[in-house]
């Protein structure tokens, strides 16, 4: 069975890589909530960041590679 730890990178690496996909979008202020969303999680299963945060914070964070041009 997967982890939590491993789930939730699992769907952070999906949001960006969706992020990427679809241009950037708009930055959130400080305090303010991210917006609902859902994604596949492996398994076939539905994942929504309310389910997630219903068990405790959620961090998304973002590693840009060396190869990249940005």
């Amino acid at each position: 069975m997967m982890s939590s730890r491993s789930l939730k990178a699992g769907l952070i690496a999906a949001v960006l890589a969706s992020l990427a996909l679809t241009g950037a979008a708009p930055a959130l202020e400080v305090g303010q909530k991210a917006p609902e969303f859902t994604l596949p999680a492996p398994g076939g299963k539905q994942v929504k960041l309310s389910d997630l945060t219903a068990k405790g914070p959620v961090v998304i964070y973002t590693f840009i590679q060396a190869f990249t041009g940005t």
